[in-house]
């Protein structure tokens, strides 16, 4: 076997320029064999397809996106794999950091997951590396972990519940609002006397009188005025105040991941989608052109200030987070781990995907312990599966993007 037999057939996509020179150099540090060296504004479905490359490498910028929107039957070609970089980021890229992507661009060409340099050094503990002795434990991992924010909370939440009291009397209940077509003698019934002993239940206040009600025919106009009920069934697929979400963080390779969970997503999903998706280039924007031509779920900007709705995919710039109160909402925030902790648990989830950052992992297996889904993306094909392999040894499970929405779905589809 020849050594260009040995390489993987890959197509560029890039424009004329700096970037496109360093990534035919990048590619080539790879172990990459280039079938295809084109502009995308001036390449056709068929010279793609002919070519026959087993992965394409797209330099993201504005110039390209409609050229791309017109390449999507054959970049959607089963078996081939697609991998984005931002072109202005490419231009730049140089040094260490130049060498660290062509480790994670060969990584990810090469379906492995050794990222780590010559010699080894200057890499994170993967946690892998084999060592005498037991293995560390969940307890000993979290040895010094505080519990006084724990309790804080708890203390802080507790006059919220409800208590049981033996022998207590309980409220009252609310009088009701009775609306009658006639003046009826309907009396609000008196509140219940309390009980005579400790644990002897008071007495329920009798129902009121419905004998003077009776059914009236409504004009037009009354008629056809949509209540509250009638308004949130025009809207199926939208949910003003969402219980919870689904925060989607990654990194380096996330692009790609993320694009293919949201195809998977159905449309009607009933919990709104954040995607936490840190970009050296800030390009949010194009960011949220690319995965709303591919997504189910309409993909916006997130604001401050603007409330959260169902069915929605939302990218996260830097600076927003999320808050919750009546509902979930956008807020400024100075870092990323808060964000984690304002979702309710029971009624949200939290994916990490390629790239995502380790720091990211303790907070999210937090809300695991608190009834939240947390689950992380498969090693196959993973770019940077650094704080996936931690989020997998504290016991989360890991899928493919389209696992990873199937369950979503299921749970809250």
């Amino acid at each position: 076997m020849s050594a260009n037999e040995s390489r993987k057939p890959v197509a560029l996509l890039a424009r004329p320029g700096q970037a496109r020179e360093r990534l035919r150099q990048a590619l080539d540090a790879a172990g990459a064999l280039i079938v295809l060296e084109e502009d995308p504004t001036a390449l056709d479905v068929a010279t793609l397809a002919g070519a026959a490359p087993q992965a394409a490498l797209v330099a993201l910028e504005p110039a390209v996106e409609d050229a791309l929107v017109a390449l999507e039957p054959a970049l959607e070609a089963p078996g081939l794999l697609v991998i984005f970089d931002e072109a202005d980021l490419a231009a730049r890229r140089d040094g260490w950091e130049a060498q660290r992507w062509i480790r994670h661009l060969a990584a990810k060409l090469h379906g492995h997951d050794d990222v780590l340099p010559p010699g080894r050094e200057q890499e994170q503990d993967i946690g892998l590396q084999l060592e005498p002795g037991h293995p560390v434990t969940p307890q000993q991992v979290h040895a010094e972990a505080r519990f006084e924010p724990h309790l804080a909370e708890a203390e802080a939440r507790a006059p919220e519940l409800p208590q049981d009291r033996p022998g207590a009397t309980p409220p009252p209940l609310p009088a009701a609002d009775w609306s009658l077509a006639e003046e009826a003698d309907v009396v609000p019934s008196p509140a219940p006397e309390p009980a005579s002993a400790p644990g002897v239940a008071s007495t329920p206040p009798p129902l009121p009188d419905f004998s003077r009600l009776e059914l009236v025919e409504l004009d037009d106009k009354a008629a056809a005025a949509p209540g509250p009920a009638a308004a949130a069934a025009a809207l199926p697929d939208a949910f003003a105040k969402p219980p919870g979400a689904v925060l989607v963080i990654a990194g380096i390779g996330g692009p790609d991941a993320v694009r293919k969970l949201l195809v998977a997503l159905p449309r009607g999903f009933k919990r709104p989608v954040l995607i936490q998706l840190r970009l050296d280039g800030g390009r949010y924007d194009n960011l949220v052109k690319q995965m709303a031509r591919v997504s189910a779920l309409p993909v916006l900007m997130a604001e401050a200030g603007q409330e959260l709705s169902g069915a929605r995919a939302y990218v996260l710039p830097e600076g927003v987070g999320v808050a919750a109160g009546d509902g979930l909402r956008f807020v400024e925030v100075a870092g990323g781990d808060e964000l984690v902790a304002a979702l309710p648990p029971a009624e949200s989830a939290v994916l990490l995907l390629s790239g995502a950052d380790t720091a990211r992992v303790d907070a999210a297996l937090a809300l695991a312990t608190r009834g939240g889904h947390v689950a992380g993306q498969a090693l196959e094909g993973c770019y940077d599966a650094s704080a996936i392999r931690l989020l997998a040894a504290g016991g989360a499970e890991l899928g493919s993007p389209a696992q990873l929405a199937e369950q979503l779905a299921s749970r809250w589809g």
